[in-house]
C-alpha cells in the first residue's frame, strides 16, 4: 500500500478502519522527515495490516496543532482514532517499529 497524505477530513476517514494507522507530521524544510520518508515507504510495502499516512505541517497547521505537534517529524500510532503511541525523531524502520509496537 502507498503512503497516504492526508488532512484533517481524511485522518477521520482513516479512524474508521479496522487497521492501525500511523500517521508522520513532516514538512518539506525538515531534513529528518525527508529522511524518514523512504522509511515510511519501505514500510507501507511491507505491511498490509497497518495504514500510513503523512500530514505536511505547514499546509495543515491547525490539524498539526490539535496534537501539540512542535517538533517534527513526529510519528503517531493510532488504533480506532484513538493514539495509542507517540514517537519523535528520526530513527530507521526497526528502531521505529519497536517503538510504535508493530
Amino acid at each position: 500500500m502507498d503512503v497516504l497524505h492526508i488532512d484533517k477530513n481524511a485522518f477521520a476517514k482513516l479512524a474508521e478502519q479496522d487497521k492501525p494507522v500511523v500517521v508522520d507530521f513532516w514538512a518539506t524544510w525538515c531534513g529528518p522527515c525527508m529522511r524518514l520518508g523512504p522509511v515510511l515507504e519501505e514500510l507501507a510495502a511491507e505491511r498490509n495490516d497497518i495504514i500510513i499516512a503523512k500530514v505536511d505541517v505547514d499546509q495543515h497547521p491547525e490539524f498539526a496543532a490539535e496534537f501539540g505537534i512542535d517538533t517534527i517529524p513526529a510519528i503517531f500510532l493510532f488504533k480506532k482514532g484513538v493514539e495509542q503511541k507517540r514517537v519523535i525523531g528520526l530513527m530507521d524502520k526497526t528502531a521505529l517499529c519497536a517503538k510504535l509496537g508493530l
